[in-house]
């Protein structure tokens, strides 16, 4: 039986890496930090350590340099994902039998399938194409599934939706599941029940509150059809589904003949403690907040915004980073300038002179660049709302803003696992 050592800050992805592993056959050893790695290292003498690059109580080059000077550690193989990792990093890390280093959120495919050459033993996973990506809003957890239905993705996503509720807090979830240009086949049947019960569970959410926005009769009459399903709502209009998601009719929320909503709608929830009855953790055990300023000094991030006052208090909100922020005036002034490359993260404004944001996604779409953008708006119009979500912006915040969302949202986005 191969032995794998998982060492990694995140409960939740070690428990998926064990989940999966285990379910191949895998004896599978867990260390939630370097000293514990250290530990776990010299005394299971896995056939492969698969680690973070961002370790507490003992750091990743301490554990590697104890690994390569113990003969009967240093040709164990090392597999490696981290957030963010700049070219010196990987440098250094490469002469300690560093196999393949993976940038988090892990491809986990390329993932697994990379253990499975290095162990030479063949894991067999579903490799149907599919896309699953899972945002957070104001109570409103937005899944968007395209492609197809892959049942890895289905299984991730519960670690993702886990991800998502500690890192917010959640209190009062609901869900959007987009699958609007999503194709089902009556094969995939088994596949589709798989992906609601997991949003049902995991989401925590009551099956009132999930909302599905799609063309399919098949899911349609699949959710019609199943007794633990059939309270959720299965629409083709997506403004009946964020009415159905709101507990009344999204007119409710335009102030007098403005049409604008109010801000409840789209506020991002800060993280904080919350009351609760009964604390099922013990304090031992409770994940640290995750921080920005241990994810890379290297981030670059733009801010796109004409107002001086929005472009200083975003600098404000990462003062304690050494992350590069530029700012630009308008859409024309970031577009000629950007590339693929060019940044981490995008603040985006709506309403800016020359070219607003409409524009400015609609050239980043057709360019092809695929950098996250989290958008900022003082405007919360119906209209503008559906917009929006019709271009593809699954993350925004309404002004004004407060440094906790701006730092939520950017977490979020860029230090999560899955």
């Amino acid at each position: 039986m191969k032995k794998i050592l998982v060492i990694d800050e995140s409960s939740l992805f070690r428990n998926f890496l064990r989940q999966k592993f285990e379910s191949f056959g895998f004896e599978v050893v867990l260390a939630a930090n370097g000293l514990e790695g250290s530990l776990k290292l010299r005394s299971f003498l896995p056939d492969i350590i698969l680690m973070d690059y961002y370790l507490s109580r003992k750091n990743c080059i301490e554990l590697l340099k104890e690994k390569k000077a113990n003969p009967n550690t240093t040709r164990i193989p090392i597999v490696m994902a981290s957030a963010k990792i700049d070219r010196d990093r990987l440098l250094e890390v490469a002469k300690y039998n560093v196999k393949k280093i993976f940038t988090k959120p892990v491809k986990m495919d390329a993932y697994l399938k990379t253990v499975s050459e290095i162990l030479q033993v063949n894991m067999s996973l579903d490799t149907s194409p599919c896309i699953i990506s899972a945002h957070f809003n104001d109570e409103i957890f937005i899944i968007e599934v395209a492609m197809g239905l892959n049942s890895e993705k289905i299984e991730l996503l519960k670690y993702k939706l886990t991800e998502l509720l500690d890192l917010y807090k959640v209190q009062n979830p609901k869900v959007l599941v987009i699958m609007s240009s999503l194709e089902i086949a009556a094969e995939e049947s088994l596949k589709l029940g798989a992906l609601l019960s997991v949003i049902s569970e995991f989401s925590l959410a009551r099956q009132k509150q999930i909302k599905i926005l799609t063309n399919s009769d098949l899911v349609r009459k699949y959710v019609a059809g199943r007794k633990d399903l059939n309270e959720i709502e299965v629409t083709n209009s997506l403004e009946k589904a964020m009415d159905g998601l709101l507990g009344r009719r999204t007119g409710s929320f335009i102030d007098g003949g403005k049409n604008v909503l109010h801000e409840e709608f789209l506020t991002a929830a800060p993280m904080g403690n919350q009351d609760a009855s009964i604390q099922l953790r013990f304090e031992g055990e409770r994940a640290p907040a995750p921080s920005l300023a241990s994810i890379d000094n290297k981030l670059k991030f733009a801010v796109v915004d004409d107002d001086i006052v929005i472009q200083e208090f975003i600098k404000a909100a990462f003062s304690d980073t050494k992350f590069d922020i530029a700012t630009f005036d308008n859409g024309k002034e970031f577009v000629d300038t950007v590339k693929e490359d060019s940044f981490d993260l995008i603040f985006l404004d709506l309403m800016m002179p020359v070219m607003d944001g409409f524009a400015t996604l609609k050239t980043l779409a057709e360019r092809d660049i695929q950098i996250p953008v989290i958008v900022l708006s003082a405007l919360s119009q119906k209209e503008t709302v559906i917009r929006a979500l019709k271009l593809g912006v699954r993350s925004y915040l309404i002004k004004p803003l407060k440094p906790e969302w701006i730092r939520n949202k950017a977490t979020e986005i860029l230090r999560t696992n899955f």
